[in-house]
């Protein structure tokens, strides 16, 4: 099941995209896809609304398509997570998963522009999977667990300044918390379309140039135990993203690649999960 939001930004209307590319309003059933939505069996509620008929057909032509979720309460992100990325950046394989906190309003919808903030020489890219929670996790017993509070996956854009990130502070945040730093989309795709999220194609073009080729078989920490891992530390809410890394193949790897600039276009795919396009403006 495809879950999605449309319309204008801040004023974005609950959808469900049928296997016949038919879209459908929910808004009879829920004034949005957030945390409460997903927590109170919401996703359970559409399945039955669509089995007897009662989900009015919605004209999507010409609507912009928002993040599918509705602003996360945290966006949590895993670092150096596949090992040709950790190689191409001269880092060590982690033997913990290496964690960091994203901006939750740096979540934009999956063709919005994005925004080269202003005096950087280093913006990059990432295309990641995204695990959105549906459930509240803490401390869960075992990886085995993970299945019950994930809500379903999403394409994650994972947007980067190296030299805020790396050359501005010991941490990571400046460089990853920009404005528009984390396009989301452009749908919620539910477990049961996503059998295996660790058989997932990534991809990332720039200017119809292939940057990233990668494989979500080759995460160092798989999608269940980075659930549970977080689970120990952290309390993961409904609605919470977490951002599971990136492959190799971006620019900070490449020192002959050139870094994104105003006017650039990239597209991201991730097998079941669909197609995101953003141009890059100045901020």
């Amino acid at each position: 099941m495809k879950l999605l939001r449309v319309g204008p930004a801040g004023g974005e209307r609950p959808a469900l995209l049928d296997a016949a590319g038919r879209l459908y309003d929910l808004s009879g059933l829920t004034d949005d896809i957030d945390g409460a939505f997903l927590a109170s069996g919401g996703p359970e509620r559409v399945r039955a609304a669509l089995a007897v008929g009662r989900l009015p057909v919605l004209d999507g032509e010409g609507l912009r398509i928002g993040a599918p979720v509705a602003r996360p309460g945290k966006v949590v992100c895993i670092g150096l997570n596949y090992r040709d990325h950790a190689a191409e950046t001269g880092a060590a394989v982690p033997s913990r998963p290496v964690v960091f906190l994203k901006d939750p309003w740096t979540v934009v919808g999956p063709n919005d522009p994005v925004l080269i903030p202003r005096g950087s020489t280093r913006t990059d890219w990432e295309v990641e999977l995204a695990v959105v929670i549906g459930r509240t996790a803490r401390y869960l017993d075992s990886p085995a667990r993970a299945a019950e509070v994930i809500a379903g996956y999403a394409i994650s854009h994972d947007v980067s300044e190296r030299e805020f990130q790396f050359d501005y502070s010991g941490q990571w945040d400046l460089g990853k918390s920009c404005e528009t730093f984390n396009p989301l989309g452009p749908w919620l795709v539910t477990p049961e379309d996503v059998p295996d999220p660790q058989a997932l194609a990534l991809r990332l073009s720039v200017d119809g140039v292939l940057r990233q080729d990668g494989s979500t078989k080759d995460m160092i920490f798989d999608v269940p135990y980075l659930v549970w891992y977080l689970s120990q530390y952290l309390v993961l809410h409904p609605g919470d993203v977490i951002n599971t890394g990136t492959p190799a193949g971006v620019a900070l790897g490449r020192p002959d690649t050139p870094y994104l600039r105003p006017g650039d276009t990239v597209e991201l795919t991730v097998d079941s999960l669909g197609r995101q396009s953003q141009t890059f403006a100045a901020a």
